[in-house]
Formats: C-alpha cells, sequence, structure tokens
C-alpha cells in the first residue's frame, strides 16, 4: 500500500489506503479486505472501520456482505458496458443542453480546468487529476440546467466511481482525456451542439472500452 500524506485525517486515511489498494491491484477483485488488520495498523475501534467500509461500498470499490465483511467488488463485462453506455446517453445530452448555455464565464472555465488537467497528466498526479477531471464534466452537466439530470448523473458516476479512476489510471488515458476535452471545449465555444453531444458521448465510450482490454483487479469474468 502506498504512504499516505500526513494532512489527510484519519478517516481519509483509511478511506486511501484501501482505495490504493484496490486501484494498485493489491487487492484483487474478490478478496477480503480485513477489518482486524485495519484497525490495529490505525490503532483505532472497527466502528470507523466499517463506516469507511459503508463509504467504499457506495463508490463501487466494495461490496460488504453480512457476516462475511467487506470484499473487493467485482464487475462484469456487462457492468462495465452498461454503466458506460447509460454515462454516454446522460452525459452526451448534457453537453446539447449545455451548449447554448455556457457562458463566456463558464467556457474559460473549461479551458482552465483542462490546463490543469495537462499539468497534472505530465506530472503523472492520477488522484488530483480525477478530482479536477470530475470538476470539469460539472462544469457543463451544471450548465445543462436540469436539476434532475444532474442528480441521476451524480447517483450514477458515485456508484461507478472505481471503474471512472481505474479507466484514467491506464497509461497514457490522462493526456488522451485532455485532448478529447480540448475538442468538446472547441465544440461549445462554436455552439454546435450535436457535435457537443458526439464528443461527450465517444469520450465516456473510449473509457469504457479501454478498461475491457485492461480488466485486471477490476472485472470479474
Amino acid at each position: 500500500m502506498k504512504p499516505l500524506e500526513r494532512h489527510l485525517t484519519l478517516r481519509e486515511k483509511i478511506l486511501e489506503t484501501i482505495r490504493d489498494a484496490i486501484v494498485s491491484g493489491s487487492l484483487q477483485a474478490g478478496s477480503k479486505v480485513s477489518e482486524p488488520e485495519l484497525a490495529e495498523r490505525f490503532g483505532i475501534s472497527r466502528t470507523p472501520i466499517r463506516e469507511a467500509f459503508r463509504q467504499l461500498e457506495s463508490e463501487g470499490y466494495l461490496t460488504v456482505i453480512p457476516r462475511r465483511g467487506a470484499l473487493v467488488k467485482q464487475f462484469s463485462p456487462r457492468d462495465v458496458a452498461e454503466f458506460y453506455a447509460i454515462k454516454s446517453i446522460m452525459e452526451g445530452y448534457a453537453a446539447r443542453q449545455a451548449c447554448s448555455r455556457l457562458t463566456e464565464k463558464e467556457l474559460d472555465r473549461l479551458q482552465t480546468t483542462n490546463n490543469k488537467l495537462a499539468e497534472l497528466a505530465k506530472a503523472d498526479d492520477i488522484k488530483h487529476f480525477f478530482k479536477v477531471h470530475n470538476d470539469f464534466h460539472e462544469i457543463f452537466i451544471k450548465a445543462a440546467d436540469n436539476e434532475k439530470l444532474m442528480e441521476l448523473i451524480a447517483g450514477l458516476v458515485t456508484k461507478f466511481q472505481r471503474l471512472r479512476f481505474t479507466s484514467l489510471s491506464l497509461p497514457g488515458r490522462m493526456a488522451v482525456s485532455v485532448q478529447e476535452h480540448e475538442k468538446i471545449i472547441d465544440a461549445f465555444r462554436t455552439r454546435d451542439g450535436d457535435l457537443a453531444e458526439t464528443l461527450v458521448r465517444k469520450n465516456a465510450e473510449y473509457s469504457g472500452q479501454v478498461l475491457m482490454k485492461e480488466p485486471a483487479a477490476v472485472i470479474n469474468k
């Protein structure tokens, strides 16, 4: 497991420790996450460990089974295909709706955010890249001005957070994402709703495709 930054809270350290172990492959799909081991490692009771397990379950990292404990969640190829198919449809629609609504200030924010992503990609900083990547998508999803759509997308992407993180962490994927975002920004600036929707959908679909080619520790076949 990777060393953790000292400024993190204890709860954040527990979450990061488990996430890192799963994404790095130290904990394989279907393997058990030891509650006693974590409690001993951090010198705490099992209650905060269980709370962390519940959050990680909501993010798609773990499956908590009564009387058996927590297991690293297994995804089937169908899970991956269906998630990215639905994500591409909803975010593509959001992009189309946002195209005529994005202000110049929001367009500039998209560009600034993608510039930051380019820096993080060069630094190979996947943790911060993932957070800023979420910010990029949130800008145009909010601009679509559809609360129900925003809630549906937020619920979906949270549940499958692990898939998204793993896909972006694959070699070269961050740089490709930055390039894709540049095309999306250009489509927004020219107010081309058809193109914006197509690019956003292809972006999501491609994420699923690269993950299917490198399924280690994620997909249970």
